[in-house]
C-alpha cells in the first residue's frame, strides 16, 4: 500500500492508495466507466481525462502524483456540455465504434475551455492524441466545430426532425450513449463474486512443452485455478471453420507450440491486479526448436509439419482462356514481384469477455465479437454441450475489422466459469492483443499482366502465397478473395491464377478490412501502371477503357449486372486527377471493386425477426455491429418499409435467445443479407398494417424474414459462374504537393443506394485512411516469429497527418430492391488507397515501388 491520496474527481472528493493508477481507480473503483483502456501504454488516448484543465492519459498517471490535483470526466461534464457534446457528434456523424469518443469529447473540452473559436489546424493539434481508427477523424473535427460554436453562442441545441428513411442524414440510434459513454462494451461491466483469469503464453514460437509447474501460483493467496488443456471437458481444438477446428484451447504437455500466442495454461485470480504475479509463478519446461518463418521455409521438402495434414494449409487455382497464347501474342507484358507485410487491426477496444454459469448445465457469455452464433458453436464445442447451453450476449464492440471474428478471449472465460461456477472476466492487454488475434495476411506475389497496342487488357498470370501463421483462421476464405479479385474489375477473360495459404509458426492471418482484395489490388494496380507508360496513355486513361460495365464479363467469368458503376466512378474522379497536372503537381489513380457477402457457393443468410411489444416494433438479429452503424441501417430501412417514425423502433443487442442467426459480421454482407431480411420482415408487418391493423392490435405477433444468397463455387464449369451476388467499386485520386506528401484525396463510390450519406461518407473516410497507414507507415515486425511492435509504433494515422478528402457517391440506376438497392462498402473503402498512393509516387519520380509500407517517401526512408 501507498500512501493515500486525497484529490477531486468531477468536483467530489476522493481519496486513494498513491501507488495505484489512475484509469483503474476511475474505472474500478468509482465506475466512471467513460474513462476507457485502450492501450494501457499512453499512445492511444482512450483514456483521456482533464487534470487541473489540461488533457491527460488516466493510464499513465499514478495517485501519487495527482495530490491536491482535479480530475474530470465526461461524466463531470454540466448537463449543458454533455447536451451539446451529445448532439455535435451525432450531428457530425463522428461516432463510429465510439470506443475513442469520450476520449475526444474531453480533448475537445480542454481545447475549447481555453480557445473558445478554434480553427481546424487547432482541433487537429489538439486530437493528435487521440487515435481513431474508424472515422479518418473528419467528422470528429467537424463535431468540434460544431460543439464550439453552440457553446460558445449559448443558443439552443437545434432538434432535428428524422422520418428516418432510406437516403436520410439520420442521425444514429447510439450516438448518444456513445459519446458521453454510457454505452457499455464488455469490459464495462462487473459482476458480484467474479474471478479474472489471463492465460500464460508460449515463451517461443515452435516448442516442445515439457512439464508445467503450478504449485507456486497455486500458492499465491489469489490465486483460484491454473487450468489446462487437460482440464478441457469438450474438444481442445476449436476454429472459426468447423471442418477445420485446428486451433488449441491451450497446448497440451508433450505438444509443440506454434506461435508466441498459443495458451498453455489459463491462471485464475480473486483480483485482476494479482494477475501478472501469478502468472508469473506458472512454470513450463520447453524444449524450444527452430520456427519456420516464412512460407519458403514452411515449404521446404525437409520442413517439420506444423499441423498434421502438412503446411499447405489450401491451394486455390483459378483458370480461364488461354493465358498462355494471349500473352504470346500480346503487344507488351509486364512481370512484377510484389511483397506486402502482415498488419495489425490496432481496434481501439482490447479483447474481454465476461462468462458466468446459467442454470445447472448451462454457462451465459457476454462478448464483443463479431458473430454471437460463430462464439456459440466454439465455445460448446470446446465444453462438450449442445450449442443451446451456451448463451451468448453481445454488447458494445469498439472496432472490429475482421479481428474479432476468432476466439480470443471469449473460450478461455467460458472454460473458467464452466470449471469453477463463478463469474470469471478475460481482458487481453493492449500488448497481448497484438499478439495473440490474427492479423491481414503477408503475401509475396508474382504478377504479369498483358495489353494490346491500345491499352486493351488482354491476360494475366499472378502466383500468390499467403503467409497464413500458425492457424487456418480465415486462410482460405481470404486467399479465395484474394484470386478471385486478383485481375481487377476490368473487361477481359484470360487469367490464370494460383493462390496457396501456407502454415508458418508466425501470428494467425486472418480477416481484415479488404480480405485479401488489397494484397491483390496493390499488384494488379500497379501492373496497370506500367502498362500504361509502355502504351503512352494515363493511368486514369488504362482503367477508363478496361473498366467493366454492365453486361460485360468479369475476369472470374461473372456477368456484370445493371448495376455496375466503375465507368461512373471513374468519370467522377476525372477532373481532380488531371487537374493535379495541369496544377503542376502529380496524381495517383486506382480503381477496384469489392464483394458483398461471402459468395462463391457456400451458405450465406440474413435473417431478422420483427416483434411488436409495448406498441413498439423490435428489430431482432443476431448481425454485430462493430462500429459501422447497422442498428441505424436497420432502423432507417424498417422506417422505409413501415412508414412509421424512428422513435417506435428499437433494434435489440445480439442475443442467441432472442434474435436470430443472421451470419458473421464480415464480407461487407451485413447491409445486403440483413438488410433485405429485415426488408422483407418489415413488409410482413406492413401487410398487417395496410390491412388496418394497429400496432396495439398486434402486440406479441412476430414476423419472421430471411434472404439467402446462391452463388458458384471455385472453379465451377459453369460458362458464366456467379461469384457473388453484389459488388461495390471505387475508383481514387491521390495527389501530392511538392514534397512528396499527400495533399487530396478524391474518391468516388459506388454502394447501391447509399442508405445514410454521412455514416457511409465517415466509414469511407476511415476507410482510406487505413488504407493510407498500409501504403505507407503501417507495420507489422516479427523477429524470427516475434512480433516486436507495440501500439505507438505500429504507424497508424492520427488527426494532424490526414489530408483533406473528398467523398462521391456514384448512386446508378435503382434496379435491385434488395436491401433497398444497398451494397457494402466497409471493406471497399480500403482497398484503392494503396495502389493509388504507389501510382501517385511512381508519377512522382518513376520508380517502382512493390513493398508496403512504400518506402523512399515523405514518410518512410528508403531501407539499406
Amino acid at each position: 500500500m501507498g500512501n493515500i491520496i486525497s484529490f477531486s474527481v468531477n468536483g467530489e472528493l476522493a481519496t486513494g492508495d498513491g501507488s495505484g493508477k489512475l484509469l483503474d481507480f476511475l474505472r474500478e473503483d468509482l465506475r466512471l466507466t467513460s474513462v476507457k483502456n485502450g492501450c494501457g501504454q499512453g499512445a492511444c488516448g482512450a483514456c483521456t481525462v482533464l487534470v487541473d484543465g489540461k488533457a491527460a492519459r488516466a493510464c499513465l498517471f499514478t495517485l501519487d502524483k495527482l495530490a491536491g490535483k482535479s480530475v474530470v470526466t465526461v461524466e463531470g461534464l454540466s448537463e449543458r456540455e454533455k447536451a451539446v457534446y451529445a448532439f455535435a457528434f451525432a450531428e457530425a456523424g463522428a461516432v463510429q465504434c465510439g470506443f475513442c469518443i469520450p476520449g475526444m469529447v474531453i480533448s475537445a473540452k480542454a481545447l475549447l475551455d481555453q480557445s473558445p473559436e478554434p480553427d481546424l489546424p487547432a482541433i487537429k493539434k489538439a486530437l493528435r492524441g487521440n487515435i481513431c481508427r474508424c472515422t479518418g477523424y473528419v467528422k470528429i473535427e467537424r463535431a468540434v466545430l460544431i460543439a464550439a460554436e453552440l457553446l460558445r453562442s449559448g443558443g439552443d441545441i437545434p432538434r432535428r426532425q428524422f422520418t428516418g428513411g432510406v437516403g436520410e442524414d439520420f442521425h444514429r440510434v447510439d450516438a448518444g450513449a456513445k459519446t458521453l459513454g454510457t454505452g457499455v462494451y464488455v469490459d464495462d461491466m462487473t459482476v458480484p463474486d467474479m474471478l479474472y483469469a489471463s492465460a500464460v503464453r508460449s515463451a517461443y514460437p515452435r516448442a516442445r512443452v515439457l512439464a508445467i509447474e503450478a504449485a507456486a501460483a497455486l500458492e499465491h493467496p489469489d490465486c483460484v485455478a491454473v487450468l489446462t488443456a487437460a482440464d478441457v471437458p469438450g474438444n481442445n481444438k476449436i476454429g472459426h471453420l468447423t471442418f477445420i477446428s485446428d486451433w488449441d484451447v491451450l497446448i497440451p504437455v508433450g505438444e509443440i507450440t506454434r506461435y508466441v500466442g498459443d495458451g498453455i495454461a489459463l491462471a485464475v485470480s480473486r483480483r485482476k491486479e494479482s494477475l501478472p504475479a501469478i502468472k508469473a509463478l506458472v512454470r513450463i519446461d520447453y524444449e524450444p526448436l527452430t520456427p519456420l518463418t516464412s512460407p519458403a521455409a514452411a515449404l521446404a521438402a525437409d520442413a517439420p509439419l506444423i499441423h498434421e495434414k502438412g503446411n499447405l494449409l489450401v491451394r486455390e487455382h483459378l483458370v480461364r482462356g488461354d493465358v498462355d497464347e494471349a500473352l504470346r501474342t500480346s503487344k507488351h507484358v509486364v512481370t512484377r514481384h510484389y511483397s506486402v507485410p502482415f498488419t495489425e487491426h490496432a481496434f481501439m477496444e482490447p479483447e474481454c469477455a465476461v462468462a458466468m454459469p446459467e442454470g445447472e448445465d448451462g454457462v451465459l457469455l457476454y462478448t464483443g465479437g463479431q458473430s454471437i452464433y460463430d462464439e456459440q458453436r466454439e465455445v460448446a464445442r470446446m465444453l462438450g454441450l449442445v450449442p443451446d447451453k451456451v448463451h451468448v450476449r453481445g454488447r458494445l464492440v469498439g472496432g472490429g475489422f475482421g479481428g474479432k471474428e476468432d476466439m480470443s478471449v471469449q473460450h478461455h472465460a467460458a472454460l473458467a466459469a464452466w470449471l469453477l461456477r463463478r463469474p470469471v472476466k478475460v481482458l487481453f492487454s493492449r500488448q497481448e492483443s497484438i499478439i495473440v488475434h490474427p492479423k491481414r495476411h503477408a503475401m509475396e506475389m508474382d504478377f504479369t499482366t498483358a495489353c494490346d497496342e491500345t491499352g486493351r487488357l488482354t491476360a494475366m498470370r499472378a502466383v500468390v502465397i499467403s503467409d497464413t501463421g500458425a492457424y487456418a483462421s480465415l486462410g482460405g476464405p481470404v486467399l479465395q478473395r484474394a484470386c478471385t479479385h486478383a485481375a481487377g474489375p476490368y473487361n477481359y477473360q484470360n487469367i490464370d491464377i494460383e493462390g496457396k495459404a501456407v502454415y508458418t509458426n508466425n501470428p494467425p492471418g486472418g480477416a481484415f478490412r479488404g480480405f485479401g482484395v488489397c494484397q491483390t489490388a496493390f499488384a494488379t494496380e500497379n501492373n496497370l501502371n506500367l502498362l500504361a507508360a509502355l502504351v503512352g496513355i494515363s493511368p486514369w486513361e488504362i482503367r477508363f477503357r478496361n473498366a467493366i460495365r454492365p453486361g460485360q464479363v468479369l475476369p472470374n467469368g461473372q456477368i456484370a449486372d445493371e448495376t455496375t458503376g466503375l465507368e461512373r466512378c471513374l468519370l467522377a474522379v476525372r477532373e481532380a486527377y488531371e487537374q493535379a497536372g495541369r496544377d503542376g503537381k502529380v496524381a495517383g489513380i486506382s480503381s477496384f471493386f469489392k464483394n458483398s457477402g461471402v459468395g462463391v457457393g457456400l451458405p450465406d443468410t440474413g435473417r431478422c425477426v420483427i416483434s411488436v411489444e409495448d406498441q413498439r416494433v423490435h428489430m431482432r438479429t443476431s448481425a454485430a455491429c462493430i462500429g459501422q452503424g447497422l442498428a441505424t441501417v436497420v432502423t432507417q430501412i424498417a422506417c422505409e418499409v413501415l412508414g412509421l417514425p424512428p422513435a417506435q423502433i428499437l433494434v435489440e443487442p445480439p442475443d442467441t435467445r432472442r434474435t436470430p442467426n443472421s451470419g458473421t459480421t464480415t464480407a461487407s454482407r451485413q447491409t445486403f443479407f440483413t438488410g433485405e431480411a429485415v426488408r422483407r420482415a418489415a413488409l410482413l408487418l406492413r401487410a398487417k398494417l395496410d390491412e388496418g391493423k394497429t400496432l396495439a392490435e398486434l402486440e406479441g405477433e412476430e414476423f419472421a424474414a430471411e434472404y439467402s444468397g446462391v452463388t458458384d463455387p471455385m472453379g465451377s464449369d459453369k460458362p458464366f459462374p456467379v461469384s457473388h451476388l453484389a459488388y461495390g467499386y471505387a475508383a481514387e485520386a491521390v495527389i501530392l504537393d511538392q514534397q512528396g506528401k499527400v495533399e487530396k484525396i478524391v474518391a468516388a463510390y459506388d454502394m447501391g443506394k447509399v442508405i445514410n450519406p454521412k455514416a457511409a461518407a465517415g466509414q469511407i473516410e476511415g476507410g482510406i485512411v487505413m488504407g493510407l497507414g498500409y501504403a505507407l507507415t503501417e507495420d507489422y515486425p516479427l523477429s524470427d516469429g516475434v512480433p516486436t511492435a507495440k501500439y505507438g509504433t505500429l504507424g497508424l494515422w492520427r488527426a494532424t497527418d490526414v489530408p483533406p478528402m473528398e467523398i462521391r457517391f456514384v448512386e446508378g440506376p435503382q434496379l435491385n430492391t434488395v436491401a433497398c438497392g444497398a451494397k457494402g462498402v466497409g471493406e471497399l473503402a480500403t482497398i484503392p488507397t494503396a495502389p493509388a498512393v504507389a501510382g501517385a509516387y511512381y508519377a512522382l519520380d518513376g520508380q517502382f515501388r512493390g513493398k508496403l509500407p512504400l518506402e523512399d517517401t515523405f514518410y518512410r526512408k528508403k531501407k539499406n
